[in-house]
């Protein structure tokens, strides 16, 4: 019974109390035919719902989502049952994509996060709203951070593998969501990122890798995700490959003073032998395969990986990054 309260008198507010310039043509006397049927025994509670507020004049009714249905409000003569609404929503509905979405973004196209929705991967996956919202309850999982992600990994199955991974953003311990870094309505940037770029949506926490550097990083300043795997990764940092192999992708491997497993030598450093010269000498500068492909490998040396601001020009060489 409570639900048939709150729906008739959000259907007496759309019947002429204070209904707005967009449901001017609402028969509102076919929406208030629907409580009759549909009360609480067949939909649950929707009474704290953002559709369910009879104050704002922007609340829809019935028929504003689903059309007057008149053979659905009376059997016509001669049907064998009552027709379905004009429009419905379940899982085996017949009416096409288009045509749901169509009634969503009557009123919510002119909002700013939802602007961009023609054209954007999701429409244009010919993803209905309602396969995410749901309207007939207080639960809906879309608009609750705490069920946000679990509603996403229907889809993305992909992204629920790497976030299991021991390196990744928070979000499986609850402190993101995927709302965070996506504007999943559309957006100017790329994979549905919130801002214009890759780069700018991860500024938004990691502003100390913005900049401006003396000497940038090349690929750091173009996009985060040529080195970094947003979702999650097996190596710390949440880096696709471990340095040096990382770094080698671009860059091609130094060999200090002939010492190295890239020098041809054997991968481990060994003590000097009788009649062999040690493998670390006056050429070396002290470095060899130890510092070089152990620990944090390249970054042992070239700590400053996403731009450096060091003023010398000499000793050590800036460009370099090394601090």
């Amino acid at each position: 019974m409570r639900l048939r309260t709150v729906l008739a008198a959000l259907l007496l507010c759309v019947g002429g109390w204070a209904a707005p310039a967009a449901l001017a043509g609402v028969d509102a006397e076919a929406s208030k035919a629907c409580v009759e049927c549909h009360d609480a025994e067949d939909l649950s509670d929707s009474s704290r719902h953002a559709h369910s507020h009879p104050t704002d004049a922007r609340t829809p009714g019935c028929t504003t989502c689903h059309g007057p249905s008149p053979g659905h409000v009376k059997k016509p003569a001669g049907a064998p049952k009552q027709l379905p609404p004009d429009i419905t929503y379940g899982k085996k509905t017949a009416s096409p994509v288009a045509v749901r979405n169509a009634v969503c973004t009557s009123c919510h196209s002119k909002e700013t996060k939802r602007m961009l929705w023609a054209g954007s991967q999701h429409e244009a996956a010919d993803i209905a709203c309602n396969n995410c919202h749901q309207n007939h309850t207080n639960t809906d999982k879309a608009l609750a951070r705490a069920t946000e992600t679990e509603l996403c990994y229907g889809c993305h199955k992909e992204q629920r593998t790497q976030l299991a991974r021991p390196s990744h953003h928070p979000i499986p311990e609850g402190k993101m969501a995927c709302r965070d870094c996506h504007n999943v309505h559309g957006s100017a940037g790329p994979k549905l990122a919130k801002k214009d770029s890759t780069n700018d949506t991860c500024y938004s926490c990691h502003a100390e890798k913005r900049g401006p550097f003396v000497h940038p990083h090349e690929p750091a300043t173009q996009d985060c995700a040529s080195c970094h795997n947003p979702h999650g990764s097996t190596v710390q940092a949440m880096l696709k490959a471990r340095p040096p192999m990382l770094c080698m992708q671009c860059h091609t491997p130094h060999v200090t003073g002939g010492v190295g497993a890239v020098g041809g030598q054997p991968g481990v450093f060994t003590a000097p032998r009788v009649g062999v010269p040690p493998a670390v000498g006056p050429n070396t500068g002290g470095r060899n395969v130890v510092n070089t492909w152990q620990g944090r490998a390249c970054s042992n040396c070239h700590t400053q990986v996403h731009g450096s601001n060091n003023p010398a020009t000499t000793n050590p060489t800036p460009q370099f990054l090394f601090r």
